[in-house]
């Protein structure tokens, strides 16, 4: 459990910088060179090349070689692994909103405060 946490954390950790995560949508069409990623970006091609080496630590992107190009390739995987990570998290909190829709549906009459021209004996309360 602890390697699958890891892997979250540099997942998660890489996509937190916008342009990675730009990158990983573009990338969502199609494998592209550092150079075609690069031209929609007002940085270098270093920089970019930086922005994809902790996008491949993380195990979102592999480089592969293809004679003189070596195209970035979006690994699935590892978005699929934060997936059912964070549903994992949203059922939970759905079935506790769930219970807590249940606990209201049974409780009787209006919660609301005091009705005009009555007055709220709690302490601190306003008149």
């Amino acid at each position: 459990m602890a390697a699958v946490d890891d892997r979250l954390s540099r997942a998660f950790a890489a996509l937190a910088d916008p342009t990675r995560r730009d990158i990983v949508a573009r990338l969502t069409a199609g494998d592209a060179s550092v150079s075609q990623l690069g031209a929609s970006y007002d940085v270098s091609l270093q920089a970019v090349s930086k922005h994809l080496k902790v996008l491949e630590e993380a195990g979102l992107v592999s480089r592969s070689r293809d004679a003189q190009r070596r195209p970035v390739h979006l690994e699935a995987e590892v978005l699929d692994l934060m997936t059912a990570w964070i549903e994992r998290y949203r059922r939970r909190a759905e079935e506790r909103y769930q219970r807590l829709d249940a606990v209201l549906s049974t409780m009787e009459g209006p919660m609301e405060g005091p009705a005009e021209g009555e007055h709220d004996d709690r302490k601190g309360a306003a008149s």
